[in-house]
């Protein structure tokens, strides 16, 4: 599929236009513009706009567009405070050109009102009329408004092109846009950088091509201490993205005074927007729920995940949306730990903070740290859209690609509801369990081997010794994964590094590198050079076809812990990064070898995680919970297009929790000990799940073709998308207490003039043919005669 072709001209314009007021910023001098300060204080409806109508339109005077200035409404006041003495306005005045002001308005009156006295009015105005020329003596004035008077209905005023000319005779442009901000702050020496970073020494690298970017990289030094600031930019060449990651580093022969607040992100947005954000999983049914906020001024919305885990309850991804000009952005955080987010509404601008949520350090000579990851994502057009574009930035430039291919469908199944995990396990229950999947003629991909295989006791969670058990497995794993691979069967294994408990060879060999004798301290460089040599040894000796790595502890305490006063911080960042530099050398070492990303559940799924793994389990809430299983599904599509899910009941083969666990990745936990269950069915719905993901639907465009919800009384419902291919599926759910028998759903991404098959799951010898237009007119009538039933339907183009 060639990803960037649903990419908009205008969203790569407006891409471009962001990173050349970014970059001339982080280029400027230290003379800052004037600017002047701007109040209303009456305003009869909606609120005042800079540079856009009344009602987010373009200004529009007499058919023609204009850059700069005000929308307001009827009666209307604006204060005006000129930073110095002015001299003279200049600009128009007059009524909104818009369909709704073509047939509303009425006329309007406009004055300029200096030291208690009209200085300047127009005549009536209406929308017909070319705008009235704006000239007015200010006397040396530093206030003054500008009022609007008249017919209330239809009364869209604006204000185009205002100029001051100043007592100096510089000029000054009224209504400019927000200044986007320098992208990052900080404060240092308890000054914040907006008083001082741009008279530090600027340096640029010549920009450079990387494939699917360009390279940006400039730095600002302080010459009295030797602080470095770095800014590295990526511009992407086929997608409306822009990237950056701010760095630090102390080049001078003393420790620097202390560099604290740091936010990685800052940068301004026009106002009226609607923020569009999502809960984190924490093992509850409210995991990855959607939420909206209308970002009006005064508002302040802040966020950050709970114990140093990065979407634990929290979710660093957002979408600012402008529901009226048909536009937005998208807004990343990409940090491995304690991240924090902060959304402020202004009268004029909405203002986005964040970064890690402690800095307050000293950097040591030649020291240097990182921040996050800050990404931002620019659309035009719906919200489905906007995502469906990310999905496909996440395809095509982000997620990993092992083999040099994304990765493939796979259908594991393990034991661990029967064997306390692995803590009872033996080799010969495992392979035992293999060789009935195996006479049921279910084809699986991987051998799902998870916690406890390693000396516990029977207790999982004794971890800390990265060793088979050698009485339950005397001749390791590498036996069941042999036995496996005669079989054409993978084999998936279970870590948890990070945590270590009393009594494990960590425990007794290494309380050096423990923080508070539990947390693997991954910024000691003897603690990660081990792991990194230890999982690799213990990968290559076992046949390890994919690592799968948990985190079941909340590492922030331990982290602050270990910090001085003066070193807040530093020990999160040292970890994140080794975490990091473990993950990209094992892909590294093993390049065909897939990473599953696991934090009791779906706690470690920020973007830079994600672009070395895939979050095979995105959950610990309860599974036999469909509603909620198949709204973790509506969420989650939208922003990660590969994630897994495992089916319950185990007791019963039931479609509808079978369907409702589709996903490119779907685990079986059955015990197949039981001749008493129809595995003939299973077979059947494995087979139809390998005819889904096998096409590849997941990873084409997502359209959610219901609202979020999670009560039994409703539908779900939702469509991928191959527009390369012309095929496509519909998953649809009647839930338990569902009253309405059929659902007619608009579907989306058909070519109008096609022909398109469509076959039922449930009846795959019959088939209909629609017009794409009829498809996406009129939709598609869906029956479904029973309460907790589901319908699969596969489509393809009829040529």
């Amino acid at each position: 599929m060639n990803y960037s072709d649903i990419v908009q001209p205008s969203e790569m314009q407006d891409a471009k236009a962001w990173l050349s007021q970014m970059l001339a910023l982080l280029r400027g001098s230290g003379t800052e513009k004037l600017q002047a300060e701007v109040k209303f204080t009456r305003q009869g409806y909606g609120r005042l706009s800079f540079n856009r109508s009344v009602e987010k339109g373009p200004l529009r005077l007499q058919e023609k567009v204009y850059q700069t200035g005000f929308g307001t409404h009827t009666d209307s006041t604006i204060e005006i405070r000129l930073p110095r003495p002015g001299k003279r306005i200049v600009g128009l005045a007059g009524v909104d050109d818009n369909a709704y002001t073509r047939v509303n308005s009425k006329a309007l009156v406009f004055s300029v009102v200096s030291g208690g006295k009209e200085v300047w009015k127009s005549g009536s105005q209406t929308v017909d009329m070319a705008p009235a020329n704006v000239d007015a003596d200010l006397s040396g004035k530093r206030e003054f408004t500008l009022q609007v008077a008249g017919y209330y209905n239809g009364g869209h005023a604006d204000w185009a092109d205002l100029k001051v000319i100043l007592d100096d005779g510089s000029t000054l442009t009224l209504g400019t846009p927000a200044q986007q901000g320098e992208c990052f702050s900080f404060t240092y020496g308890e000054k914040h950088s907006g008083e001082f970073l741009k008279t530090w020494k600027l340096e640029e690298k010549k920009p450079s091509v990387h494939g699917d970017f360009s390279a940006y990289s400039l730095s600002r030094t302080d010459k009295n201490t030797g602080l470095k600031a770095i800014i590295e930019i990526k511009e992407y060449l086929k997608f409306p993205v822009v990237e950056w990651m701010l760095r630090f580093k102390n080049t001078g022969s003393k420790a620097t005074p202390v560099l604290e607040a740091i936010k990685s992100l800052d940068v301004m947005f026009a106002n009226d927007a609607v923020l569009h954000y999502h809960t984190g999983d924490y093992c509850v049914q409210d995991g990855y729920e959607p939420h909206k906020a209308d970002l009006s001024p005064g508002t302040n919305l802040t966020f950050a995940p709970d114990g140093g885990r990065p979407t634990d309850r929290a979710w660093p991804y957002y979408n600012l949306e402008y529901p009226k000009e048909n536009k937005g952005v998208i807004v990343v955080v990409g940090w491995s730990g304690q991240w924090a987010s902060q959304f402020l509404g202004g009268s004029d601008n909405i203002r986005i903070k964040a970064g890690q949520e402690l800095t307050h350090f000293k950097l040591l000579p030649g020291e240097e740290v990182r921040t996050p990851l800050s990404v931002l994502m620019f659309w035009r057009g719906d919200r489905t859209h906007s995502h469906n574009v990310w999905r496909r930035w996440m395809m095509a430039c982000n997620m990993p690609r092992p083999g040099g291919k994304l990765p493939g469908p796979m259908l594991p199944a393990y034991t661990g509801r029967w064997f306390a995990e692995m803590g009872t396990a033996t080799t010969e229950t495992q392979i035992a369990f293999m060789d009935r999947y195996i006479e049921e003629g279910i084809k699986l991909d991987y051998w799902w081997m998870d916690a406890g295989w390693y000396p516990c006791g029977g207790q999982w969670n004794k971890t800390g010794t990265w060793e088979p058990d050698p009485e339950r497995f005397p001749k390791g794993l590498r036996e069941i994964a042999d036995y496996g691979r005669s079989k054409d069967i993978k084999t998936l294994v279970w870590f948890e590094p990070e945590r270590v408990t009393d009594g494990t060879w960590l425990s007794k060999n290494h309380q050096e590198w423990l923080l508070e004798g539990t947390l693997l301290n991954l910024g000691n460089p003897d603690a990660l050079k081990w792991l990194i040599e230890h999982i690799s040894k213990v990968i290559v000796e076992q046949g390890i076809d994919l690592y799968r790595q948990d985190f079941n502890m909340s590492p922030l305490a331990y982290w602050r812990n270990a910090d001085a006063t003066d070193r807040q911080g530093i020990t999160e960042i040292r970890h994140v990064e080794g975490y990091l530099a473990f993950w990209k050398e094992l892909r590294r070492r093993f390049p065909d070898m897939l990473i599953d990303s696991c934090a009791s559940g779906g706690r470690r799924n920020d973007l830079e995680t994600m672009r070395l793994s895939v979050p095979l389990h995105k959950t610990d809430y309860d599974y036999a919970d469909n509603s909620t299983k198949q709204a973790f599904h509506h969420s989650l599509a939208l922003w990660l297009p590969y994630f897994g899910a495992y089916v319950l009941p185990v007791d019963t083969v039931d479609t509808y929790a079978f369907r409702s666990s589709i996903a490119p990745m779907t685990l079986l936990t059955y015990d197949l000990r039981r001749r008493d269950v129809d595995w003939s069915r299973l077979k059947k719905l494995t087979e139809e799940w390998k005819m889904v993901t096998d096409t590849e639907y997941f990873y084409g465009d997502y359209y959610p073709l219901t609202p979020y919800s999670r009560t039994g009384d409703q539908w779900i419902a939702w469509q991928f998308h191959r527009p390369d291919k012309g095929t496509g599926i519909i998953q649809a759910f009647r839930r338990e207490k569902s009253p309405f028998e059929s659902a007619r759903f608009k579907l989306q991404g058909f070519d109008a003039a096609e022909t398109y098959e469509l076959i039922d799951m449930d009846r795959p010898e019959v088939s209909e043919k629609f017009k794409g237009s009829d498809l996406m007119e009129s939709g598609l009538l869906i029956r479904i005669p029973k309460e907790q039933q589901t319908l699969l339907i596969m489509y393809r183009r009829a040529s």
